[in-house]
């Protein structure tokens, strides 16, 4: 029996391939910026890069979805704040927690 053959990423819908976002916010900025956005090997690319630099990853397809929406160099919409302001939370909350351990 044949497994069943996966297309490559690039070959399927944008919806259904693997996707990622890079934001960055700098104190004075009036909401993070889109710095790098992609699917499929893009997508690869920029997670290892994150991981790379130490930078947390968050995997939430929903709202990567949504950021995918916002041109680079960008700042994010109003509509986005708060599930942005989320995770960027969680982001501090973590690099608190393993500096003060």
């Amino acid at each position: 029996m044949n497994a069943p053959v996966r297309p490559p990423d690039d070959a399927m819908p944008p919806h259904r391939r693997s996707a990622a976002v890079s934001l960055v916010y700098r104190e004075g900025d009036a909401a993070p910026v889109v710095t790098a956005r992609g699917y499929g090997a893009t997508a690869e690319a920029i997670v290892r890069e994150a991981k790379a630099h130490g930078l947390y990853v968050h995997g939430s397809p929903e709202l990567v979805n949504l950021l995918m929406r916002v041109h680079l160099d960008q700042q994010i919409p109003p509509t986005l704040y708060l599930a942005v302001a989320e995770v960027l939370s969680w982001a501090f909350a973590l690099e608190d927690e393993f500096t003060n351990t």
